[in-house]
């Protein structure tokens, strides 16, 4: 059984602040999107051909709002953000995990799919996510959120997938687009682990398989497939497993650490994501 807050309050104040921080940086996008800013590579910039993770200072602005309203509401609580390595509190029983934009290539080519994503995970265990979303089943730019033992929602309102039986062929996120076809399913690679995330909750993929994300890029979102009766393994050198909590990762030259987490992850239906495991032997 999940170790779950204390109080069905305190998780509610907690979504409440995902949600509030999540449309923060929605709206820093929106006012941001399709102007000149600056943008470097994490990567470098020696070969144009290397050049990766990019970082738009509209990343690092985000982030460090969100610290800074989390710093006045949650001080004891620590924050694993994409952009800002500080830490406010190791081994802290709640972890924010931070993704001011994910999906920053398309961000910065005006390209109109990305997320902002806010995850809560209580002592390893996601238990609030809220996700901004550029696209959404509501035709519009939106927040989906949810938090442990609630249902999935979009802007408070109430998620139910539908599903039309007429459609054989349903769609599927792949890390790579060259996978054309994978166990029958359409493929599709938006360029957004949360986006997708969000996008297999609300029913609009089946399911999605990442091979390697960052925990800020799937904490929030595997919260809200969980509230959307979705299912989550992870693959552990060995095989796919169910998901249970995000744990700490050694790395060379430091101590374990959840910053440092990288495993390969299926979300979807329990059919899509039994599907996807068995025809993804490896990751």
């Amino acid at each position: 059984m999940r170790a779950l807050p204390k109080t069905t309050d305190d998780l509610e104040e907690i979504e409440n602040m995902a949600v509030e921080l999540a449309t923060l940086a929605g709206a820093e996008i929106v006012t941001a999107y399709g102007g000149i800013f600056t943008v470097r590579y994490k990567t470098g910039v020696a070969n144009v051909s290397s050049l990766h993770d990019p970082v738009s200072e509209i990343d690092r602005r985000v982030e460090t709002l969100i610290r800074a309203r989390l710093a006045e509401r949650f001080p004891a609580h620590d924050i694993i953000g994409e952009e800002i390595e500080e830490r406010p509190g190791r081994d802290r029983e709640y972890v924010w995990a931070v993704d001011p934009i994910d999906g920053t290539t398309n961000f910065i080519n005006g390209f109109p799919m990305f997320a902002a994503s806010i995850g809560v995970l209580h002592r390893g265990l996601p238990v609030a996510g809220a996700v901004w979303c550029s696209v959404s089943h509501a035709l519009r730019a939106g927040v989906y959120h949810a938090s442990s033992g609630g249902k999935l929602r979009f802007h408070g309102d109430d998620v139910t997938p539908k599903v039309n039986a007429a459609v054989l062929r349903r769609l599927a996120g792949v890390p790579i687009a060259a996978d054309a076809d994978e166990a029958g399913w359409e493929t599709r690679k938006t360029g957004s682990a949360a986006l997708e995330c969000a996008l297999v909750a609300a029913g609009l993929l089946e399911v999605a398989r990442f091979a390697a994300p960052n925990i800020w890029d799937v904490a929030g979102g595997i919260a809200l497939v969980q509230a959307g009766g979705g299912e989550v393994r992870e693959y552990d050198g060995q095989g796919w497993s169910p998901m249970g909590r995000f744990a700490p990762t050694p790395r060379a030259g430091h101590t374990a650490d959840l910053r440092y987490w990288r495993r390969p992850i299926i979300v979807g239906t329990r059919k899509g994501v039994e599907t996807m495991c068995s025809d993804a032997k490896t990751a």
